[in-house]
């Protein structure tokens, strides 16, 4: 059978010549490829998207406009042997896949897809013969409708220039190109030496230097009590200095005076204070002067922690320098520490001190963000607590957390498991001033629970359900007219410290969290249930 306009012969000897070997892969594509083609009107434009790399696409290249190189070819790789062709402007098409169900007649084939036996052990003679006898009757087909995702052609954006490797590359990517931030399979090649010598630095004899300037800092250190300077850079060295130094183990010591480093290095302090100065958003502070070529930063008010983590991985990618941070979307007091940020060497080369700050050029490090005082409306669910035959513990609950917080209640409610009674009950909320709802129970799969859905009844929009938080899993988000609902499920009952903890901050700080978002928190998000819990002081969700 033909594959296409050639004969199963001259489609071998073709693929052979663009593949480099006749692979069972691209004779088997050739016939899905020509099958899949026979299914789309005549006259269209058409894109493909294959679900492999290996093999298929080069028989959609050699057969079809549709190459990697001019975008009309996308590899989505699935690992499924499959193809789909469709119209680009429609999305409407053919898929058409190699169906295991239909090789029983054709066992070598059968072996090849499923990897029965090795490579080496293949009947290849007997392979081809049987690929040439079944042509197209091993593929099944269905229409498809492409995502409109797929169907938009991507733009690269604006192209920069790698502060580290100084080539070409989407500017979207951050502040360095992908390459250098860890993905590049020659690392060798593209990442610049990791230990830079400095400058050339010229010491002096401690009784040679009374009268010049320390031209660093220099650390006193007393075992199990203090590590402080004791000379800070430029103080002057006196006569009384020289019997400290020797006691201190410096018989010789870098004054300013007798080193010059001209402009091809930065000193420890001036480079930290210019990092922190593109590093501090809103609601920060950092300390002055830098001390060792050290700076630490500081809420300047009482909020949420917000951390960039992308620019801060791409900023300790970059030789000699580093900072380090608390947890992102931290609870945080003014005055309170917030990250610490460092110039590692003396000197640092103007190269890696350029490198550092084109990173930070994309906006601030982080931010500390106030959190409103809501108005909070908290709506109980169960007919056995409204019915009074079990005591409600959950408003008090909520309230200690909300007080916590700077909240205030404006209402409660308990109503039975009706979901006509809990849109009603929330509307009234509403009403009375909440701008969030707080709704607890009735979020599990028992059919008697019915929260969720007395909630879309009120008007629920945007909603997630579930978190990968334990406790907590069962977590409703959306809102009712702009107004925030969350929806707590029963586990806040029983243990003091839930998802409402770790979520409850950011919707104070007027957030959207996103699925996305909620999917980020898995890591760290078991919590131990220690006897005596020290949230937050303690890793969960962190």
């Amino acid at each position: 059978m033909n594959i296409g306009a050639y004969t199963f012969e001259e489609f071998l000897k073709k693929a052979a010549a663009f593949h480099g070997n006749p692979a069972p892969g691209i004779i088997i594509g050739g016939y899905m490829v020509e099958l899949a083609k026979q299914q789309l009107p005549g006259g269209i434009f058409f894109d493909a998207i294959v679900e492999t790399p290996k093999c298929l696409p080069d028989a959609v290249q050699l057969l079809t406009p549709c190459s990697f190189g001019n975008g009309w070819m996308k590899i989505l790789n699935l690992g499924r042997y499959a193809l789909s062709l469709y119209d680009k402007y429609s999305g409407e098409g053919i898929r058409i896949y190699l169906d295991p169900a239909k090789l029983e007649m054709w066992p070598e084939i059968k072996g090849w897809l499923l990897k029965l036996k090795p490579k080496k052990e293949q009947d290849k003679e007997r392979l081809f013969d049987e690929i040439r006898r079944s042509g197209p009757s091993i593929c099944a087909m269905r229409p498809v409708k492409i995502q409109e995702s797929f169907l938009k052609k991507k733009s690269m954006g604006r192209i920069a220039v790698c502060p580290i490797c100084k080539e070409a590359y989407p500017a979207l990517d951050g502040g360095i190109c992908r390459g250098c931030q860890g993905e590049a399979p020659n690392l060798s090649s593209t990442m610049p030496q990791v230990w830079d010598e400095g400058p050339q630095l010229k010491a002096v004899p401690v009784e040679e230097a009374m009268g010049k300037h320390a031209l660093h800092d220099m650390t006193q250190i007393e075992p199990c009590k203090s590590k402080e300077p004791a000379y800070k850079s430029g103080q002057e060295i006196t006569a009384g200095d020289a019997c400290r130094l020797q006691q201190m183990g410096r018989n010789l010591v870098y004054v300013e005076e007798e080193n010059d480093t001209g402009g091809n290095w930065v000193h420890e302090n001036k480079a930290v204070l210019s990092f922190a100065q593109s590093m501090s958003g809103e609601g920060v502070s950092f300390s002055e002067p830098p001390e060792e070529g050290k700076i630490n930063f500081y809420a300047e008010k009482d909020g949420l922690f917000m951390l960039d983590r992308k620019t801060l991985e791409r900023f300790n990618l970059v030789p000699d320098v580093m900072c380090a941070t608390r947890q992102n979307y931290l609870v945080v007091k003014q005055g309170r520490p917030l990250a610490g940020c460092r110039a590692i060497p003396l000197y640092l080369s103007q190269e890696n001190f350029s490198k550092a700050l084109t990173v930070l050029q994309e906006g601030s490090l982080f931010k500390v963000i106030p959190m409103r005082a809501a108005k909070a409306g908290v709506l109980v669910t169960g007919t056995e607590i409204f019915k009074g035959l079990i005591d409600d513990k959950f408003i008090p609950v909520i309230k200690s957390k909300l007080d916590d917080l700077g909240c205030s209640i404006v209402g409660t409610d308990i109503v039975q498991d009706d979901k006509d009674v809990i849109a009603t009950s929330v509307t009234r909320l509403i009403d009375a001033g909440a701008d969030l709802v707080i709704s607890t129970a009735g979020l599990s799969v028992d059919p008697e629970d019915v929260t969720r859905l007395g909630l879309l009844q009120a008007g629920l929009m945007d909603v997630l359900y579930g978190a990968p938080v334990l406790p907590g899993a069962m977590t409703l988000l959306g809102k009712i007219n702009g107004v925030q609902v969350m929806g707590v499920p029963a586990c806040a009952l029983y243990f003091k410290t839930t998802s409402l903890d770790l979520l409850l901050p950011r919707l104070l700080a007027g957030l959207d969290i996103t699925r996305l978002d909620l999917a980020n928190m898995a890591e760290g998000g078991f919590c131990l249930n220690c006897k005596a819990c020290t949230f937050p002081k303690c890793p969960f969700g962190k």
